[in-house]
């Protein structure tokens, strides 16, 4: 049976970090079923699911304390299981721009829990505006939609939301 584990690290970004990640997931017989990284600033972020046979995922768990002091990262491991897809549920992206200002993804966030629905996935960034140099915002997720949810509707009350805000969003079925 296949084994889940989670790991999210966090340091000074350098060249080989990946590869010496990478490589140890496959030195110890784990496939990485999921990954997201980025540099921000001057700090890399990874989070990452591995999965594999018990043992594998323990040998890779086992390694974690060498790759935190050979890489210089902040390293947190959490043993899980693969999420189930959501039944029920239809899954939609959510592209939001604006002139930056904060508070922007609390308020997003806090629309769509108030209406029970889940964010999958969110990433935001900033950005200097063409020709103006005005500070920016994006803002892109997925979310799904329980599917007793009237899109219609939602997609309306949305719009009117972003609208009072002054801010520029699109909604439309997520297509992989």
């Amino acid at each position: 049976m296949e084994k889940h584990l989670v790991l999210a690290a966090l340091g000074e970004d350098r060249t080989g970090i990946v590869d010496a990640i990478a490589g140890a997931a496959s030195e110890t017989r784990c496939n990485i079923a999921d990954s997201r990284m980025v540099v921000m600033g001057q700090e890399f972020a990874i989070i990452m699911m591995v999965s594999g046979p018990w043992d594998a995922v323990a040998k890779f768990e086992a390694q974690i304390p060498v790759l935190e002091s050979r890489l210089g990262l902040s390293i947190v491991v959490k043993r899980t299981n693969r999420r189930e897809p959501q039944k029920e549920a239809l899954p939609y992206n959510v592209n939001v721009i604006a002139l930056d200002n904060p508070g922007i993804v609390h308020e997003i966030a806090n629309f769509f829990a108030v209406q029970g629905i889940n964010i999958e996935s969110l990433e935001t960034s900033t950005y200097a505006a063409p020709h103006t140099g005005s500070p920016m915002f994006a803002l892109n997720m997925i979310i799904n939609i329980p599917a007793r949810m009237h899109i219609g509707v939602l997609r309306e009350n949305f719009m009117l939301f972003c609208d009072d805000r002054n801010l520029d969003a699109i909604i439309e079925p997520y297509k992989n």
